[in-house]
């Protein structure tokens, strides 16, 4: 016996030191992961608006000293053709690249003393003029860097394009993708809660036990399914159908993504909803009916408003699915990076983006350091979530 309790004892102090183990290496892989997000993400507010290597020149004679990352890709995309517009005198812009001039009128690539002269001719001479050129090149005596600076915080939450590759300035704004996933995800919550508060209410009060036997696990079953193949269905059957019905140039919207993510969030919401009405206590149920309460009365009356910790609860989980999905929503929304104003508008959200263009950016780079800091939004995004789980389940009523 006392051989069989000392292995029974170091049996149990292995299990209790491997559990203590398992425990904190997860929680401290849990924060390597945070801590390299946002290390990577605040990269970002580090690098220089213009391209790096690169800056922005005009005539000393221009009073514009500097300009924000939006009033120059205004200005190289001919959106703003006047120095009046930016504050400036009543000049036109005239754009210059230093690829202008790699060769002369006849294709002979110009040698550096010929692009040096050519460049100080047109700075010299051109009082319109904002020339993108490298940092090395040689500037002449009346030429003028503009004042650009670093990627702000505010550039980044507050911006309003999207356009990572664009030179001379890249736009990282976050609000676009930001409000594209709040409208995806808000929209397919508003589809799935009605759907599946109802199915988790018939199969906690009204459906017999063996239907609910059979349809619990294929409810279940349903979250198994992956991603992709929800957004192959959305593009075969939810797309076209929107297109035709609503007469739209292509089916790609905001309203394919919410009903894909209704879809795959209803899973969630039964199972989480229907458990916490079936925990309901059952003299509750029974004092209620004794009093001469109908079933529906009891159901609407007594049971949910008990178990309305665990139904709030069950949505937050739901908008938590619907915000972090991926691969779906990147088939099906159309992935236009603009601020949306409806539900049939190609929108872009956040998981959508970093899985598109990760694989696409130079690691170290400002687009991959802009990526990084999508991640870390949507992280506080989640974590934002959590926490209202959390207190909500605490909650009582």
């Amino acid at each position: 016996m006392g051989r069989k309790s000392l292995f029974k004892q170091t049996l149990e102090t292995c299990v209790r030191l491997l559990i203590t183990g398992s425990g904190y290496v997860t929680s401290i892989t849990i924060l390597l992961i945070i801590l390299f997000l946002f290390r990577d993400s605040l990269g970002l507010f580090r690098e220089p608006v213009v391209e790096e290597g690169y800056v922005l020149v005009v005539n000393e004679n221009n009073p514009v000293r500097k300009l924000s990352p939006e009033q120059i890709m205004s200005v190289f995309n001919d959106r703003t053709v006047n120095w009046k517009q930016l504050g400036g005198p009543d000049l036109p812009i005239q754009v210059f690249r230093i690829t202008d001039l790699t060769e002369d009128y006849t294709g002979t690539p110009l040698t550096a003393t010929e692009i040096t002269e050519r460049v100080d001719r047109l700075i010299s001479q051109t009082p319109g003029i904002i020339a993108f050129l490298p940092k090395k090149q040689q500037l002449p005596d009346d030429a003028f860097i503009l004042r650009t600076g670093d990627i702000s915080f505010t550039d980044f939450i507050a911006g309003k394009e999207w356009y990572p590759t664009t030179t001379p300035a890249p736009q990282f704004g976050l609000l676009p993708l930001l409000l594209g996933t709040l409208l995806v995800s808000i929209g397919a919550i508003v589809l799935a809660l009605p759907f599946s508060l109802a199915v988790a209410i018939y199969m906690a009060e009204l459906a017999h036990p063996k239907l609910r036997a059979v349809l619990k696990p294929v409810i279940e079953l349903l979250a198994g399914i992956p991603s992709v193949v929800y957004g192959f269905f959305g593009l075969v059957v939810i797309v076209p159908l929107l297109q035709r019905i609503f007469r739209l140039p292509v089916g790609e919207t905001a309203l394919a993504g919410s009903i894909i993510l209704a879809i795959m969030a209803l899973p969630t919401i039964i199972t989480v909803a229907e458990d916490a009405l079936r925990n309901s206590p059952r003299s509750m149920k029974e004092a209620s009916m004794a009093l001469g309460a109908t079933h529906w009365q009891t159901i609407y009356k007594v049971i949910i408003p008990y178990s309305k910790s665990g139904i709030a609860s069950a949505i937050v989980l739901g908008i938590g699915r619907a915000i972090g999905e991926t691969m779906a929503v990147l088939m099906v929304t159309g992935n236009a990076a603009v601020i949306p104003t409806t539900f049939l508008e190609p929108v872009r959200t956040i998981p959508a983006t970093i899985a598109a263009e990760l694989g696409e950016s130079a690691a170290g780079s400002a687009h991959y350091e802009a990526l990084f800091a999508l991640g870390a939004v949507l992280f506080l995004i989640t974590l934002g979530i959590s926490v209202a789980v959390e207190r909500i389940s605490k909650m009582k009523y």
